[in-house]
């Protein structure tokens, strides 16, 4: 499955800005610093992270979902999907 260029460049700068966020927990943690906060930049990780996948999956969920030569809908695949980035 193919998506469009311009959805996966969006999601790899979500990926990017999170992965910058992670680095700055990590720093953060290794510096000692309040619980308070690294469990909010955690938690700003988290939703980066999920804001990504939401993003692939409003995108490309025809083509991430469909079935067989039809195009029919896996309703099953489908709440999977959505279950994992719950």
């Amino acid at each position: 499955m193919r998506l469009d260029e311009d959805v996966v460049g969006d999601v790899i700068n979500r990926l990017r800005r999170a992965e910058g966020q992670l680095s700055g927990v990590i720093r953060m943690m290794r510096e000692g610093r309040d619980c308070e906060e690294v469990i909010t930049q955690l938690a700003a990780v988290s939703r980066a992270l999920d804001k990504a996948g939401f993003a692939l999956i409003a995108s490309g969920l025809q083509k991430c979902i469909s079935e067989g030569e039809r195009g029919q809908v896996d309703v099953a695949k489908l709440e999977k999907l959505f279950l994992s980035l719950a």
